[in-house]
């Protein structure tokens, strides 16, 4: 069986665009099935033929199912080293494995208010204390990695990471949201915005016609 990952609109899917650009990035070979999310139950009942869970992503390799994005790219980097979705430095290695369950876990009010929407044109929003307090600390985390780790290249940890997986979505709201950058957090969203993997997911979004109503926040 081919490897498979299932994902939602490349739009709006946060989610969905994490481990598929983990993979895409690091050449790990896959093949795409796009569900769009909620269209009604044709769709949903196409999900669920793939996994229980009912969401997406979820990657299929053989026998093995995996429905969650973070745990996918855990997956991933143990199932092909020589992609180095992790850094070889255990001290390193932690670190990049904290912030990505971090923004995995956390960042709620950011979420929330600002939904990722390629579509969207580049604009601010009136926001609240706490979703301004979790961009402080996006670019708080970018800063003190590209501190520590810049010199081995210029990405979060050197080079690309599952962490800068877990963290592409956050770019694009960034510039949707016109968040203002520092010029370390701006140099590694641009950094992110050139690599060719991210640009293709880029591409692929603006070419959707789907409008969900519910995430066409203002």
């Amino acid at each position: 069986m081919a490897r498979t990952l299932v994902i939602g609109n490349k739009n709006y899917s946060s989610w969905s665009m994490r481990p598929w650009l983990a993979l895409k990035a690091t050449g790990i070979a896959f093949d795409e099935v796009l569900i769009p999310l909620y269209t009604g139950d044709a769709d949903k009942r196409r999900i669920l033929a793939f996994t229980d869970s009912g969401k997406v992503p979820v990657l299929i390799d053989g026998d093995v199912t995996i429905w969650d994005s973070l745990a996918i790219i855990e997956y991933a980097a143990e199932r092909f080293p020589k992609a180095q979705l992790w850094p070889d430095d255990v001290a390193a290695r932690a670190h990049a494995r904290s912030v990505s369950a971090e923004m995995h876990s956390g960042f709620a009010a950011l979420r929330n208010e600002c939904g990722m929407n390629i579509h969207r044109p580049v604009g601010p929003k009136a926001l609240s204390d706490a979703a301004l307090a979790d961009i402080a600390r996006v670019k708080q985390i970018w800063t003190d990695c590209r501190e520590r780790y810049g010199r081995f290249g210029p990405y979060l940890f050197g080079g690309f990471s599952g962490a800068d997986a877990m963290y592409a979505p956050v770019v694009h709201r960034f510039r949707t949201y016109a968040i203002e950058l520092d010029p370390i957090s701006q140099g590694y969203a641009e950094v992110m915005q050139a690599l060719p993997a991210f640009h293709e997911w880029t591409e692929a979004a603006l070419a959707e016609t789907l409008v969900i109503a519910k995430f066409e926040v203002d």
